[in-house]
């Protein structure tokens, strides 16, 4: 799973990885009827147990937990620019938003299921155990909806689920907001206007 966002294969400009998560955060929870305080109370729950330093999840069992932080680590994995999932606290932010919402829960658990399924079959051991290659190979499968087999159309749509729920608990965090580079919530002594190169994209132009 080199690129499990990002669609390579394609005649349009290329997209990196985190900014097409980006681009995506929080529309998905969004769009299962969760409001952006919620989503906000989920990002302050696993902003608090990441500085416990202790935690205890409410929805998944000890097997899963270990699964979904592998999971999330490796759609949003620590790199040069900056944390990844784990040091954002996705994980917590997924236990807690679980919990409170019964209606997501069996999507979560079936496809978490499914992953120790297909890497039985597959490598005979649970996913969690499987070499770094072993899982990339399942999730190479799964990255890409439009182009699983039929026989893996169940992973690809709980994969395209965790995924997003990933990015939106990564762009929730203090980590994600610094990746995107986002400028706002900071105190400006003096506004210089909007920048020339941003007026001239918009075909706009401040009245004389």
């Amino acid at each position: 799973m080199s690129e499990p966002s990002t669609d390579r294969r394609t005649d349009g400009p290329t997209v990196d990885r985190r900014e097409a998560l980006g681009l995506l955060a929080g529309v998905p929870l969004l769009a299962a009827g969760l409001s952006p305080a919620e989503v906000g109370r989920a990002a302050v729950a696993a902003r608090n147990a990441l500085v416990a330093a202790a935690f205890t999840p409410a929805f998944f069992t000890p097997h899963e937990y270990s699964t979904v932080r592998m999971l999330a680590e490796l759609v949003i994995p620590r790199d040069g620019r900056s944390g990844g999932a784990l040091d954002a606290g996705v994980p917590e932010f997924m236990d807690f938003i679980l919990n409170e919402n019964p209606g997501m829960q069996t999507w979560m658990r079936g496809g978490l299921a499914w992953l120790d399924l297909e890497a039985g079959e597959r490598f005979g051991r649970e996913f969690v155990a499987l070499l770094d290659i072993e899982r990339r190979a399942i999730l190479d499968d799964i990255a890409w909806p439009k182009r699983a087999r039929p026989e893996f159309s169940q992973g690809a749509a709980f994969f395209t689920r965790f995924r997003d729920l990933t990015a939106s608990g990564f762009f929730s965090s203090e980590i994600g907001v610094k990746d995107l580079r986002y400028q706002g919530n900071e105190f400006v002594m003096e506004w210089q206007g909007c920048p020339p190169a941003a007026l001239a994209k918009l075909g706009v132009r401040y009245p004389d």
